[in-house]
């Protein structure tokens, strides 16, 4: 199938969590190679027909060669270097994407895909076809609006997570980075007596069930079990080194109510925090 040879830029650059750059799709003639060259901005290239290689340097400076044929892709980084060229004898036509935002690093990450694993490979033919589609909607559009081309920015950026099969892969790491998010939040946070665990969630940009059913797959606990352990232990690290008054260490572990705080702290370690001070005070 041929196909004809676009190229596009964005027609704005206010959208922030996520815009694009530039957008088309061209039939490679035998041998075209572009680079070595390096982008701004994250660049996707899906392989429509044909094959051909990329050269990609990975993070430490090493440089890979890669053979790809039609239904796969890769991913350039920003400031990448990168050389890819078209078959001899079959010469590959693709399309991409040039896009950035303050969203993207963390979807990119999403895909599993990174500059030392740069190739796109699809867990799903059907996802892979309609992220095709979604492609194909942007770079061949008749003067649609910018909104137009952002939403199906959106559109393709969800099924090239969805059907990447790094994304796959990654699933159980993705659930472990959102759990050391959660808990460094509360690291910076326990001593506010109003943090909540949508709080957490937010921080954490995901759906405050969906955080609480990982927490609880992962650390065996619930968020708000995981806030107050670490509250009661961080109170039981000033009642064991200083001499600061239970009221205090009470408002710096995020209780202003120190009957509450005592009452928390004896449900946790089986004794006031007085008589707890009392067997374990180091000075």
């Amino acid at each position: 199938m041929a196909y004809d040879n676009i190229f596009k830029l964005f027609p704005n650059e206010r959208y922030m969590d996520i815009t694009l750059y530039q957008y088309g799709m061209e039939q490679c003639s035998a041998s075209y190679s572009y680079g070595p060259a390096t982008r701004n901005h994250y660049l996707f290239h899906y392989i429509l027909s044909g094959k051909g290689t990329l050269q990609s340097t990975d993070t430490n400076g090493k440089t890979h060669l890669y053979h790809l044929s039609a239904g796969s892709g890769f991913l350039i980084y920003p400031g990448q270097i990168n050389t890819y060229t078209a078959d001899n004898d079959h010469p590959w036509s693709y399309c991409w994407l040039e896009f950035d935002g303050m969203k993207a690093k963390d979807i990119v990450a999403s895909t599993g895909i990174t500059a030392d694993m740069p190739v796109y490979h699809a867990t799903s033919n059907t996802l892979r076809d309609e992220m095709k589609k979604e492609m194909l909607s942007i770079i061949q559009n008749d003067g649609q609006t910018s909104l137009y081309l952002i939403g199906h920015l959106y559109q393709f950026l969800d099924l090239f997570v969805r059907s990447s099969f790094n994304h796959t892969k990654l699933q159980g790491n993705l659930k472990d980075l959102y759990i050391r998010e959660a808990t460094t939040f509360v690291e910076h946070n326990y001593r506010h007596p109003d943090i909540t665990i949508k709080d957490m969630a937010t921080f954490c940009s995901l759906n405050q069930n969906y955080l609480a059913k990982i927490f609880k797959e992962v650390m065996k606990q619930t968020p708000q079990q995981f806030l107050i352990y670490y509250r009661m232990n961080k109170a039981a690290e000033l009642l064991k080194h200083t001499m600061l008054p239970v009221g205090e260490i009470s408002k710096q572990v995020g209780y202003p109510n120190q009957l509450n705080f005592s009452r928390t702290f004896k449900n946790t370690f089986g004794k006031s925090p007085q008589n707890w001070r009392k067997e374990n005070r180091m000075i």
